[in-house]
């Protein structure tokens, strides 16, 4: 008999703020984040993993949520991209 390998992936919870990415909700949000006007600390982005992603506030899309959410936004309150969900 052939045992079937399961191939597990692994989750993958984002940081709105700054992409950064963790296996983890409570270590992600124990971490400390530059990009949060508010808490300075990492904050769950709570969208689905997306083959694009786009600023709430003036459409513009990113393959990843880390290069989106590090561009300016003239758009935005907090001058840097919003992921929309």
């Amino acid at each position: 008999k052939h045992k079937q390998k399961t191939k597990f992936k692994m989750a993958k919870f984002y940081c709105k703020w700054c992409g950064q990415t963790n296996p983890s909700v409570s270590s992600l949000t124990a971490g400390s984040c530059s990009k949060n006007p508010d808490s300075k600390k990492h904050e769950l982005y709570e969208g689905s993993e997306k083959s694009k992603y786009t600023c709430k506030c003036c459409g513009q899309t990113n393959p990843s949520l880390a290069s989106l959410t590090a561009g300016s936004c003239s758009k935005s309150p907090t001058k840097k991209h919003q992921p929309a969900l």
